[in-house]
């Protein structure tokens, strides 16, 4: 990927050099973990029929039927945002006569295809119209009552598409759940401001993306209980900007009561945007695509063709975050959290021990980082003892800023309304080992959590037995928490929520424990970090 974002990390290193001088040098903490062995109730097997066809509020779908599992692909949650539709909420998708057939996905979201951030799997099709999700169900009786899990793909808002292989929702289906995959506007036709839409729409959204989440989870309410799924037991997950999208969702008035429990894989610390620094990037898309700056009209930037917008550096969009200050987020997820103010339901969060890897995809270093630090560089080893080679230290140190961090940041400040539960993912696939001797790469902890690694395209060659055991149980604690509220896996340890007084870390490693005050020591020093800067800024 082009370095795009670099000044944006860089500066939050910066600040760190302020009062990293104020540091003391600290112990490691040492883990320890507790195993218990839940007992989960077998689940029921349920015929289907060999053309599985569902009665939807817009019309009857027809799906496929492969290992005891009904999938329908590409059913259409809203109408194409094209034309005058572009940069609007979300519209209901137009009823269709006869049955529709549901047996490939959706096209992608507009997006540049020349980047990609994992390998989940190939896009297939982009376009503007792009609004589909798709459905997987061991069970299409509308008394079932299966739990729900939703995903929400990541890829900076930027890139990425619900209809991946990677993301097949069969390995959880099988086990019990209906699964949701979903598509959202991305770019700058997911996530734009300029002056002329907000003569148009004042006090109106910027977040069209976040608009098309809370569209799909809108049609997953009034429609999953005839594929099998209880909406009132809905979970939505995501990695990555789908970890941040959860967050998200927590915070927005304008999702309650659409979601029932959440799990955020890799969010992290990046602010949201503003709507003064979307307005602006607007105005320089509008030149950028030959029209006149802040005096371009509505329908000349409507008229612009999709393909222009993907086109565009990635500079000129607000990835690899959302936007705050309009009517979707008016304030940021961030004041939120501290406020208190998010949806108060369980959550979980948490990240992987490479997530480094996702400066490198943004074209930054993480030694050079480091070394802009200058003297306060030497505060920061007092971090991480032990670790005495450099890259080491920066790959370390940018994990835990960017990621480590705001998990537990999030966690604790949640765990006061909610259940909480906070993970660490350390597990490598045996063949891969030696290609990845700094830990687990962003997103490489997808394939474990839904399961999909005999279908992931890094993976699907080299997958063990014992990778397939890790997978099953990983993936288990996912289930259940969607299932009941609680995190289990039946071969796993007890997964004990946190609060602020006790610190509990799920470790899914090649011994998975759970781990009490998890980097604690550290990460308090960066929360109190955060908070100093937070102070120095309010100052300014």
């Amino acid at each position: 990927m082009k370095p795009t974002k670099k000044k944006e990390i860089m500066k939050f290193f910066q600040k760190l050099s302020m009062v990293f001088i104020c540091m003391i040098t600290l112990a490691a903490c040492t883990p320890t973990s507790t195993i218990v062995e839940p007992t989960v109730p077998p689940l029921p097997t349920v015929p289907l029929p060999a053309t599985p066809i569902v009665a939807t509020q817009l019309g009857a779908v027809q799906g496929v039927v492969a290992d005891n599992v009904a999938a329908f692909k590409g059913i259409p949650f809203a109408q194409p945002p094209v034309g005058d539709l572009r940069w609007r909420a979300p519209q209901p998708a137009t009823p269709w006569q006869g049955t529709r057939m549901a047996e490939e996905y959706g096209r992608a979201c507009m997006q540049p295809t020349t980047i990609q951030i994992d390998d989940a799997g190939e896009l297939g099709p982009v376009s503007e119209d792009c609004l589909y999700l798709n459905v997987w169900t061991p069970n299409l009786d509308a008394a079932a009552k299966l739990p729900v899990m939703v995903w929400i793909h990541g890829g900076a808002f930027t890139i990425g598409s619900g209809g991946v292989v990677g993301y097949d929702g069969t390995p959880q289906a099988g086990r019990g759940a209906v699964v949701v995959n979903i598509n959202y506007r991305l770019g700058q036709l997911g996530f734009f401001a300029h002056p002329a839409l907000a003569a148009e729409a004042p006090d109106g959204p910027a977040n069209f993306g976040l608009l098309d989440q809370i569209a799909a989870l809108t049609w997953v309410q009034q429609n999953i209980a005839q594929f099998g799924g209880d909406p009132g037991n809905i979970t939505i997950f995501g990695q990555s900007a789908g970890g941040k999208s959860v967050l998200a969702l927590f915070a927005s008035p304008l999702a309650r009561g659409l979601f029932h429990k959440g799990i955020a894989q890799s969010s992290y610390v990046l602010p949201d945007a503003t709507l003064t620094k979307a307005l602006e990037l607007g105005v320089g898309v509008a030149d950028a695509v030959n029209l006149n700056g802040a005096a371009a009209t509505t329908a000349e930037l409507r008229a612009v063709p999709a393909e222009a917008f993907a086109a565009l550096p990635l500079k000129m969009t607000t990835s690899p975050v959302s936007i705050s200050g309009d009517s979707v987020m008016p304030q940021s997820i961030e004041a939120t959290f501290r406020a208190g103010e998010e949806a108060r339901l369980p959550l979980i969060v948490g990240n992987a021990s490479d997530e480094a890897s996702i400066a490198t995809a943004f074209g930054v270093d993480p030694v050079d980082l480091l070394k802009r630090l200058g003297g306060a560089g030497i505060f920061v080893k007092a971090l991480y003892p032990g670790v005495t080679d450099e890259r080491q230290l920066a790959l370390q140190a940018t994990r835990d800023v960017l990621f480590t961090m705001p998990v537990r940041w999030i966690a604790d400040r949640h765990a006061r309304f909610a259940p909480t539960w906070r993970y660490y993912f350390d597990y490598t696939a045996v063949n891969d080992r030696p290609n990845f001797p700094n830990g687990v790469p962003h997103g490489n902890d997808v394939a474990y959590f839904m399961n999909t690694g005999d279908l992931y395209p890094s993976l699907k060659d080299i997958f063990t037995d014992e990778d397939r055991a890790f997978a099953q149980q990983a993936s288990e604690y996912w289930f259940e928490f969607a299932r009941t509220g609680e995190p289990s896996a039946t071969s796993g340890p007890e997964w004990l929520s946190g609060s602020v007084s006790r610190d509990k870390t799920m470790y899914f490693g090649e011994t998975t424990a759970l781990r009490t005050d998890f980097m604690r020591a550290r990460l308090n020093v960066l929360i109190n970090v955060v908070k100093i800067i937070d102070a120095i800024a309010v100052r300014k």
